[in-house]
């Protein structure tokens, strides 16, 4: 049998990193068994799906290199397949109509409340034998009474539970709209699914769903329901966690090679390796190793990831990714300055957003100073800024080495240490104190610019 699986996302919102992890188990189970991916839009909530979500959710999937292999199934145009299902099963004797009124429905629900019970539907037009003309009516399941339904999950194991538990579904709606128990069911059958991976929140839905695959006496897939990702707190991500969608990670300046290598360590392992390439999580992926347990996300960890990912980058492919991140426009000069300061500045950051506020020491000179800076700006530090500025003026070209060993026979002179000059010198180079080497900023600046931001330090403190 050859594996197909899907991804089926609902476009009324952003895409949330847990749905992200999602997809790439089904691509990488397809392409570890040389099977197919699909992609299904589940866009029937008309209300709430935008044209806008369906392309970020085709944009997020292209970012990551999660392909899919067939045209992108639109489940709202397959309405009128789920209504002649259903009526299909009317004819066989697997569902019928039902005529209660929304307000009577309700008041059931309510008295059940009341009374401590859980709510199911009583099934009282189960065996009414005629169609009532003129009456909007419903699409029921007749589901089995007797006996249980189990789930042999792939991750989660024998899962049973009692038919006597299940009520009988609406498959159709008054308004001839087809429920989502139905729709999934029936885009599943069509399209050929093998394997229906997803979170493990539908569990309590595929046991309604194999009670239709059954009247249908359709084949049913193999299920593999998967624990969520939970925040630091044991809450499911959510918002109030920071980001949750795919995009705000990518907004926030993170590789889509770190995000995949991420959530594929997120309730998968494959021994104690941690950093994965797509090409070993292809040969590696089995559903086996999935665990039962929720995963907790770790934004330390994916930072860690992230950092490791961006070293790996070319410099030039790093000077590409940063334009969108940097708030100042970057001229030819500057790129040449970058790509020469790339190897340190990548060293230090975690994030691409990180690394474009970086590089901005090699962009234009600072316009304001952190605080700590001031703690530089003393009458003293003035002085050996002073000293620094003639030293660079002597040289017609400066590097890094000639810089340092020059620094530290000053340092000598003036009976001070090496840092406290050096970080005069960063504060008013770059309006921080952190960055790179500062002496290979300056020869990266070269002598002209790294003599204009001295003064201009100077002279702004000196005031």
């Amino acid at each position: 049998m050859s594996v197909k699986v899907r991804f089926a996302p609902s476009p009324t919102g952003v895409l949330h990193i847990g749905s992200v992890r999602t997809a790439l188990f089904n691509w990488l189970f397809a392409r570890h068994n040389n099977g197919k991916f699909l992609l299904r839009i589940e866009d029937t909530d008309k209300l709430r799906s935008t044209k806008e979500n369906i392309n970020s959710i085709f944009e997020i999937l292209e970012w990551l290199n999660i392909n899919w292999d067939e045209e992108p199934v639109i489940q709202s145009s397959r309405l009128e397949r789920h209504k002649e299902l259903a009526l299909e099963l009317v004819e066989r004797g697997k569902a019928y109509f039902c005529y209660c009124t929304p307000e009577e429905l309700a008041s059931k629900k309510e008295l059940s409340i009341k009374e401590g019970r859980s709510y199911k539907y009583d099934r009282k037009c189960r065996d009414f034998k005629a169609k009532r003309s003129n009456i909007p009516a419903a699409i029921r399941l007749k589901s089995e009474i007797p006996g249980s339904t189990i789930v042999h999950d792939i991750v989660q194991g024998r899962v049973e539970i009692e038919n006597s538990q299940l009520d009988d579904l609406v498959l159709l709606r008054s308004d001839g709209t087809p429920t989502y128990m139905l729709s999934v069911v029936a885009d599943d059958h069509d399209m050929g699914i093998t394997h229906v991976i997803r979170g493990d929140d539908h569990l309590t839905n595929t046991f309604r769903q194999i009670q239709i695959y059954k009247a249908f006496g359709w084949d049913i897939p193999q299920f593999a329901h998967i624990p969520l990702i939970y925040g630091p707190d044991g809450l499911k991500l959510s918002k109030r966690h920071g980001a949750s969608s795919a995009q705000d990670y990518r907004q926030l300046g993170y590789l889509p090679e770190a995000i995949s290598n991420y959530l594929l360590r997120l309730g998968w392992s494959h021994g104690d390796d941690e950093i994965i390439s797509k090409s070993d999580a292809i040969k590696w992926f089995d559903l086996n190793s999935v665990g039962k347990s929720p995963a907790r996300f770790d934004i330390a960890k994916l930072q860690n990831l992230n950092a490791h990912y961006i070293r790996e980058r070319s410099n030039e492919s790093l000077l590409e990714l940063i334009k969108e991140f940097s708030c100042k426009s970057i001229s030819e000069d500057s790129k040449n300055r970058i790509l020469k300061g790339m190897n340190s500045l990548k060293e230090r950051a975690r994030t691409l957003k990180e690394l474009a506020q970086a590089a901005e020491i090699y962009i234009s000179e600072p316009l304001e100073f952190e605080e700590s800076c001031k703690k530089y700006a003393s009458p003293y530090h003035l002085d050996l800024l002073k000293e620094i500025v003639e030293i660079v003026e002597n040289y017609q070209q400066i590097d890094e080495q000639t810089l340092c060993d020059r620094v530290k026979v000053l340092a000598k002179e003036k009976n001070t240490k090496l840092v406290e000059i050096a970080q005069s010198i960063r504060g008013a180079l770059c309006g921080k104190l952190v960055s790179p080497s500062v002496f290979e900023i300056m020869e990266i600046l070269g002598k002209t610019e790294t003599i204009k931001r001295l003064q201009r330090y100077i002279a702004t403190f000196a005031k």
